[in-house]
């Protein structure tokens, strides 16, 4: 059967969307929230989310190409359709390794503005350029000037690792940002798209009425893609997916919603699930996972190495509002990043007490990001992760305690030095790693009566508790599970208890022994 329906997938262009006929999910309403709105908007999605065709609907709605809207929203609105002067920066292009990359882009766009408007070159540097355009269009058009900006900490984001770079970028962005405060008076609107809310630049510092959008209700769908938007659009998607899957409709649209829903960006917003997945799903005709692949996520996991953080506290958080918005420059907040890249979203929120309960979002997440993040903490660089956890899945189904300690031991062989093994911690986080791509019942530091188990695996038939310890012996671990009568509590459950001791080598960087008990 021919396919009919066209599915732009990484598409950013609003005039190809709508001239190529490809599908498009109307978001136009919220142009008209902008307009009642103020001057200057901030919105903070994870990348791949539409941010930047969003951008691009708007520059031309302002550049007044109304026939681009025809049977859209923003078709019906009271609007006179009068062009604008806008200027569009994005941000996304390049990549900012040197200090000379940010003036390069910058002053190639400003450039591109003056031939473009048949402004004058001036020779400065890119903030007296900047101001030097918006005040000359101003004057030039009679009409205040709209300045969309795609990604603006780009140059911050991927230069976290690097506080060198990274002050240097802050600086010009800064210097170059300040116009849109002492340009107040020749601006129309101002919006800012980006993954993170960065403290201390100047946009946020020095501009007390942008309205940051990303947490507000009235804004929680204005990228991704909502279930009613779905089932609206995606018809003959859906339907494609079945016939090739072998499976009913209705079978589809909840896999649909398993592997891509779950985002939700207020705390009364609605779930939305991930554009670019949605979109790559219906144009591939199958449900895996694409957007974990579609960037690195290794700036995630160096940071959650960098902080030693638990992953366990971190991927069932709760938090204040002020602890998600913001990203400390000197001391970036492993939670609000791994929120405000997507691999963490909303789960639910407390009005009493304004506070917010984080969770994974859905499968596409949970395995993905999970099996990215398995090997920085294991030695599997070279292996199929997920090979490994189907093996150990099977072995511990089925009590097979020798194989899963043959597996979780070539797991560990030779952590890289790479890793802080000088606590358990970053043991605990690959152990609950593993378990939860096997999508088993787990905990890490289980609460008794008598203390605290190291990991708690339930499944079918068998419950184990395991018991780590560093450079010590595999017997004072399981004595301990033993002396504390850690297997107590589940005397009454009905499956087979299964107590494993296991030492953990810091010289040889690898499990020394193990032993068990049933």
């Amino acid at each position: 059967m021919e396919r009919q329906a066209r599915y732009g997938v990484g598409e950013q262009s609003f005039e190809v969307m709508r001239t190529g006929d490809f599908n498009y999910v109307d978001k136009t309403r919220y142009i008209e929230y902008i307009l009642k709105g103020g001057q200057y908007f901030f919105l903070g999605r994870p990348r791949r989310f539409g941010k930047s065709l969003f951008l691009s609907t708007l520059k031309n709605f302002f550049i007044g190409k109304r026939e681009l809207f025809k049977g859209l929203y923003a078709d019906t609105m009271d609007w006179k359709w009068e062009p604008y002067p806008v200027l569009y920066l994005d941000l996304n292009v390049g990549y900012y390794s040197k200090p000379e990359n940010l003036d390069e882009r910058l002053s190639a766009t400003l450039r591109n503005w003056e031939d473009q408007y048949g402004l004058e070159h001036v020779d400065s540097e890119p903030s007296i350029r900047m101001e030097s355009i918006i005040k000359n269009l101003y004057e030039m058009t009679g009409k205040g000037v709209v300045i969309l900006v795609d990604e603006y900490d780009k140059p911050l984001v991927h230069n976290l690792n690097n506080p060198n770079l990274f002050e240097i970028f802050r600086k010009k962005l800064a210097s170059f940002y300040s116009n849109f405060k002492s340009s107040a008076d020749y601006i129309r609107l101002v919006f800012l798209t980006g993954v993170s809310r960065f403290g201390h630049l100047s946009i946020f510092s020095g501009l007390n009425n942008i309205a940051d959008i990303s947490f507000d209700d009235r804004y929680s769908a204005i990228c991704g893609i909502s279930e009613n938007e779905l089932k609206e659009n995606f018809k003959e998607g859906i339907a494609a997916i079945a016939r090739k899957a072998l499976k009913e409709y209705g079978e589809i649209e909840n896999d649909l919603k398993r592997w891509y829903d779950g985002y939700r960006f207020s705390g009364n917003g609605i779930d939305m699930y991930n554009p670019f997945s949605i979109v790559s799903a219906m144009d591939k005709e199958e449900i895996r996972n694409y957007w974990i692949y579609s960037g690195q996520a290794t700036l995630l996991a160096n940071q959650l190495i960098r902080f030693n953080v638990n992953l366990e506290d971190i991927i069932n958080a709760k938090c204040s509002l002020t602890e998600l918005m913001v990203i400390d420059l000197d001391n970036p907040s492993p939670l609000a990043l791994l929120y405000q890249t997507g691999y963490l979203t909303i789960k639910d929120f407390n009005p009493k007490r304004n506070i917010y309960r984080l969770g994974i979002p859905n499968e596409e997440v949970n395995e993905g990001f999970l099996s990215f993040l398995l090997p920085y903490y294991a030695n599997l660089r070279n292996k199929n992760s997920m090979v490994l956890v189907y093996n150990m899945i099977d072995d511990l189904n089925c009590g097979e305690v020798d194989k899963f300690m043959s597996e979780l031991t070539s797991m560990f062989a030779s952590v890289s030095y790479e890793m802080n093994m000088g606590s358990e911690q970053n043991l605990h986080n690959a152990l609950l790693i593993l378990m939860k791509l096997m999508s088993l019942e787990v905990a890490t530091e289980f609460r008794t009566s008598n203390g605290r188990i190291d990991l708690f695996i339930k499944t079918d038939k068998y419950l184990y508790i395991i018991e780590l310890k560093l450079d010590k012996s595999a017997r004072e671990a399981l004595n301990q599970i033993n002396e504390k009568n850690y297997a107590l509590p589940f005397a009454a459950d009905g499956r087979k208890v299964i107590k494993i001791g296991i030492n953990f080598s810091t010289k040889t960087r690898t499990i020394s022994e193990w032993e068990m008990e049933q």
